[in-house]
């Protein structure tokens, strides 16, 4: 099962897939009975535009089976937004993590050491999954030292590739219009095995579906 974890395309989805949406997006499908999986989040790009309001509402769409994952969200120092507040509507975005079980799809440039520690000091019981990861093999034993799955998109660097366990490694297309069983097929080139092996996404569908029993 090629599973696309992480996509912002509705016509990405010939695969199992968890389409990213915005608020306003979310407001229209989890009001109508449209089928998928979705994800909700504050990106931290748009961590200005947090409210209280908007936090109830994904707290309601955590009660919708379609609603797979909150995200993406996290941090990224390239942003005007302060980065104080970032972290703040990151931490509630964990807590309803938490409170819901629901895991988090999560965007990371440049303050990957404040993610571990946040990860460190909160101690989740949820998964994390950062998306579209492209750092250095260093970075990347960090990132699964402290619990995190990485997805991988269509830019990656290949040793980091190769140190994820597969349990651990996801694969998304994000805003690449390349077909997931493309991105499944280079990674597993890179990993010497089937695509089929590739299975952290599908053992995800899995349970998703016994959570919805």
């Amino acid at each position: 099962m090629f599973v696309d974890i992480h996509t912002h395309s509705a016509s990405n989805t010939d695969h199992p897939a968890i389409q990213n949406l915005t608020f306003i997006q979310a407001d229209k499908i989890f009001a109508s009975n449209q089928e998928g999986l979705f994800s909700v989040g504050f990106h931290p790009w748009h961590a200005d535009e947090f409210s209280l309001e908007l936090l109830d509402k994904l707290k309601a769409w955590t009660t919708d089976h379609r609603l797979a994952a909150i995200g993406e969200c996290g941090l990224d120092k390239n942003r005007e937004v302060p980065f104080e507040l970032q972290i703040r509507v990151f931490e509630a975005q964990i807590a309803l993590s938490e409170e819901r079980s629901k895991p988090l799809i999560i965007h990371c440039v440049g303050c990957f050491n404040e993610l571990f520690d946040l990860k460190k000091k909160l101690t989740p019981r949820q998964l994390w999954i950062i998306h579209g990861f492209r750092g250095k093999p260093e970075l990347a034993r960090q990132a699964l030292k402290t619990g995190c799955a990485l997805s991988f998109g269509e830019h990656y660097n290949s040793e980091s590739v190769l140190l994820t366990p597969t349990d651990r490694l996801f694969i998304e297309t994000d805003e690449s219009t390349l077909p997931i069983t493309d991105i499944y097929r280079s990674i597993s080139l890179i990993k010497s095995c089937h695509p089929d092996a590739l299975n952290a996404g599908e053992n995800f569908m899995k349970q998703l579906e016994l959570k919805s029993l």
